[in-house]
């Protein structure tokens, strides 16, 4: 039976917590000492957004629990990914993640600039990247052969419901193409999954639902104080009993249940034992179901009335346009009319003031 560990926690405690996350959830045990550990960051917005990206208590609280149980400084490291809309080179300042980095002397490795890509070569048939990436899929060669730890966040998504372990690996694994799979996101996060079990000697996840959101996440959600720690050995569990936390039914998630029935963890939340917290009163009625203009655009793009312009709108000459429109909305519009009011609202709150101290 797969664990996932659950804790509610305090900014008082918040570091402390994590440590006693990770050892209920049995880390050392996935995780060999003797390897490379990736930390996977997530960075869904360069500004600060609470819910949005990986929190700098949850990395220190990783990097910390790590050093004191004996792994090796000089084998970890930070992982940041690219994307065409968001820069991880101004979100890991705006987030604190750099300056956590800083204090511990972990190293910084940006996926994308001097690093090596390779071609991947499935030993079992995957359900979807061969056939988007008939040239080959690449991946940064660094990861092949280290441990991971992937920091999502709680929160919806816009395609896929809810989003957290298995798609933190959507950031790293793939290049700046990958949006190329977001028609078929649920069979890519499966797939990303099956080549995680391959490169990596040991796959982790520390789920932060300090500030949980809901709404058209990764980005434009409101932000909730939930409180909540989420760790685990099963990236398909935790995302299945993060989902169950936030009011969805994991198995009617398309990539919980594909992989569930992959045999790649476990997704149905009767056959995970949750330790640590009595979770089963647990609903934060979460819906998801909010979009925005740019979503809607998407989805016209992906699953709608544009689906026969694909190609020729987001893998031609013309698809600038699409990431200037998406900068343009969120930055530009979304963030300053809406965001901002949020965002002063959460800096008043506990975890603002934590966020606030870094």
């Amino acid at each position: 039976m797969s664990k996932v560990a659950v804790l509610r926690t305090r900014p008082e405690t918040v570091l402390e917590d994590i440590g006693k996350l990770m050892r209920l959830a049995d880390y050392p045990v996935e995780l060999p000492k003797d390897a490379p550990l990736a930390l996977k960051i997530n960075i869904s917005w360069h500004h600060w957004y609470p819910a949005c990206s990986t929190t700098p208590w949850q990395l220190e609280g990783v990097i910390k629990t790590l050093l004191d149980d004996g792994y090796d400084r000089a084998k970890i490291y930070g992982a940041h990914n690219r994307t065409v809309v968001v820069s991880a080179r101004e979100g890991e300042i705006a987030n604190k993640h750099k300056v956590v980095l800083d204090k511990y002397g972990i190293a910084n490795i940006h996926l994308y600039e001097n690093e090596e890509w390779i071609t991947y070569e499935p030993k079992q048939q995957l359900m979807a990247l061969s056939e988007i990436f008939p040239e080959g899929i690449q991946i940064p060669k660094r990861l092949v052969g280290s441990g991971i730890i992937q920091l999502p966040t709680m929160k919806t998504h816009v395609f896929t419901t809810m989003t957290g372990a298995m798609k933190n690996a959507f950031g790293g694994l793939l290049h700046e193409k990958r949006h190329w799979t977001h028609s078929v996101i649920h069979e890519t996060l499966v797939d990303l999954l099956t080549i995680q079990k391959d490169i990596h000697p040991g796959v982790f996840a520390v789920m932060d639902g300090t500030f949980a959101g809901d709404g058209p996440g990764p980005r434009a959600m409101i932000p909730y104080e939930k409180d909540f720690l989420l760790a685990s050995r099963d990236q398909v569990a935790i995302d299945a009993i993060s989902a169950k936390m936030m009011g969805f039914d994991p198995m009617k998630l398309d990539f919980i249940r594909l992989a569930h029935e992959k045999g790649l963890g476990v997704g149905n939340p009767s056959e995970i034992e949750v330790v640590g917290e009595d979770i089963s009163g647990v609903n934060f009625h979460f819906t998801g179901s909010a979009n925005t203009f740019a979503s809607k655009g998407q989805k016209a793009i992906y699953w709608g009335p544009l689906k026969p312009l694909e190609k020729i709108l987001l893998r031609s000459p013309l698809t600038p346009w699409a990431y200037a429109a998406s900068r343009l909305y969120h930055d530009v519009y979304w963030y300053n009319v809406i965001g901002k009011k949020r965002v002063k609202r959460a800096l008043e709150t506990k975890w603002g003031r934590l966020f606030q101290a870094y």
